[in-house]
């Protein structure tokens, strides 16, 4: 009987065993799926419509607005040259004189033959007034000294062609040749350059086509200066530039600084109009996709992914175009333990700076 009793206690002993062990498995799996449900707590920021100033800075050249290579229009050796280095001087200011006397020479031929054809004319006429002569003979005299006369035209312009004058008023550059050198028309002179109403020239992104108007004033620095200078926009290219997308610009720089020289690299600096409504996020909160950007929306206790287009920034903000509106609340903190459609819990409300004064690309 006593080891009836034993056998009979270990059974049901067993039994107990068992079921309390069936009914830890169940509860297990309903425990940890209630910690599952349990929202995540996140941080999070209201967005509301900000004052921003967007500027950005492009490189330029200061160009002049009149430049050009002063080249003798005919061959010959130089008698004269007028080229003070660095000098400003006139338009029409002689700069150099080529060998001319051959051409001198012929022009006092021609007048002479000019002055006998005159008075060849001149005696035909008095025998045609008694028919001594034909008309013909008269006109034929009358000819001769038309074409000499033409003649000596062509002698005075080629003897005009050997001085080289200046085609406008400006500086001239270093000399490139001495007098007794023989030129030819493909050789420089000297280099000429209007450095009064200096252009500046810049290029700006495509994005940025619609702010660059002919009227439009700009400001740019030079190399070794703090001294801001201003330009207005005067014309822009027929078209966009297809490797870089840009667009070239080019304005006229305002006043006659004499520190500024035509060739110098500028810093061009343009303040476009302020944006009273841009919708400003922490650069943390936007979540870079293959495709795209995205932001973590709360809304009534779940998280919805959104996808968003992105604008300007600074070390801590960035403005976005679309995708989400005024008064979204954005997720800005668990951004890779979220997961879409998710519950979360906002622990805190991150305070946004009120505007934004100046933006720089």
């Amino acid at each position: 009987m006593f080891w009836k009793f034993i056998c009979s206690s270990f059974f049901l002993i067993s039994i107990i065993s068992c079921k309390s062990k069936s009914t830890e498995k169940k509860t297990t799996p309903t425990t940890q799926q209630g910690r599952q449900q349990q929202p995540q707590k996140v941080d999070a920021v209201i967005v509301a419509p900000q004052k921003i100033t967007e500027s950005i800075e492009v490189p330029g050249t200061l160009t002049a607005s009149e430049s050009t290579e002063i080249h003798p229009e005919v061959s010959g050796r130089l008698t004269m040259l007028n080229v003070r280095e660095g000098a400003y001087i006139g338009k029409g200011s002689v700069i150099a004189k080529l060998y001319d006397a051959d051409l001198q020479a012929q022009l006092k031929k021609l007048q002479a033959q000019l002055n006998i054809a005159n008075q060849t004319a001149n005696r035909l006429s008095q025998l045609l007034n008694i028919q001594g002569i034909s008309r013909q003979d008269y006109d034929m005299a009358v000819l001769n000294a038309n074409n000499i006369r033409a003649d000596i035209e062509i002698a005075k312009t080629n003897i005009a062609r050997t001085v080289v004058r200046s085609p406008f008023s400006g500086k001239l550059g270093l000399k490139e040749i001495s007098v007794g050198a023989y030129v030819t028309p493909q050789i420089v002179i000297a280099v000429i350059k209007k450095t009064s109403d200096l252009k500046l020239d810049f290029t700006i992104p495509e994005k940025y086509i619609s702010e660059a108007k002919p009227g439009k004033m700009v400001f740019f620095t030079v190399a070794g200066s703090d001294i801001r200078h201003t330009a207005k926009i005067m014309a822009t290219e027929s078209g966009i530039t297809e490797n870089s997308r840009s667009l070239n610009i080019r304005s006229t720089v305002v006043g006659n600084d004499p520190s500024l020289v035509p060739g110098a690299f500028a810093n061009v600096m343009l303040d476009f109009a302020p944006d009273y409504t841009a919708l400003m996020v922490p650069t943390q909160a936007v979540i870079p996709q293959a495709r795209g950007k995205k932001l973590i929306v709360y809304r009534h206790g779940i998280a919805k992914f959104m996808d968003v287009t992105t604008g300007v920034r600074d070390s801590a903000n960035v403005q976005i175009l679309s995708g989400i509106n005024a008064g979204d609340t954005i997720v800005t903190t668990g951004l890779m333990s979220v997961k879409p459609e998710s519950k979360i819990l906002i622990k805190n409300i991150i305070k946004t700076a009120q505007s934004v004064e100046s933006f720089k690309q």
